[in-house]
């Protein structure tokens, strides 16, 4: 994702609070959103179109320059925002700031890398965890971890303690945790008994056209 797409314009909220309020800003199309993570909270309004346009980008792990009118820079995560699914539009967000020293604790995608040697062989890639918590810096913090499961065989297992992530990074799972795994598909069994029923019932309407 390029710095652009990484960061959203919004200006302060010093008035029209309440349910009313947060009604005529989604009519002008802004959404009410507060920033958490200070000693106060700080309520700000972003642009609809802009985080509608953005938001696909922005995953828990996602440092955003929050530029708010007036005031310097915050780097904020969405943490979690309110969302009309038949209107399709957004009622609220909240933003959790990050200060530069102090670590942050969160998660962030697991992405699975290389083509398995089981796979080559039969087998079928089963990835069985798909995020990890970690703690960090904000400056250290990935988007995205990868897993090299090339070397994986046939029925072995890519395991947390597996994971080569950047130094300062620390995972907050069991080392043993299965990731991903290479396993052989069962072939269905075939209808036996289906095909016993029929090889029984030939007999029986081959004797009753004999008799008639």
């Amino acid at each position: 994702m390029s710095n652009e797409k990484k960061a959203l314009n919004a200006r302060l909220r010093t008035a029209d609070f309440g349910s009313a309020g947060s009604r005529r800003l989604l009519r002008n199309g802004e959404i009410p959103a507060v920033v958490y993570g200070k000693s106060q909270p700080l309520h700000v309004i972003v642009n609809a179109h802009e985080f509608e346009m953005k938001k696909s980008g922005f995953s828990e792990s996602t440092l955003i320059t929050l530029n708010v009118e007036g005031e310097s820079a915050h780097n904020v995560f969405v943490k979690s925002y309110q969302e009309d699914l038949l209107r399709r539009c957004i009622h609220h967000i909240d933003f959790f700031e990050v200060t530069a020293g102090h670590t942050v604790r969160t998660h962030v995608r697991v992405e699975l890398d290389g083509n398995p040697v089981g796979c080559r062989e039969g087998g079928v890639l089963d990835q069985v965890i798909h995020e990890l918590e970690i703690e960090c810096l904000p400056k250290d913090l990935p988007e995205v971890i990868k897993a090299d499961v090339s070397a994986l065989a046939l029925n072995e297992a890519f395991r947390v303690d597996q994971l080569q992530v950047p130094a300062g990074i620390k995972i907050h799972e069991d080392p043993e945790a299965t990731i991903a795994t290479v396993r052989m598909v069962k072939e269905e069994a075939a209808p036996v008994a289906e095909t016993e029923a029929d090889a029984t019932a030939a007999p029986a309407d081959a004797a009753t056209t004999e008799t008639k």
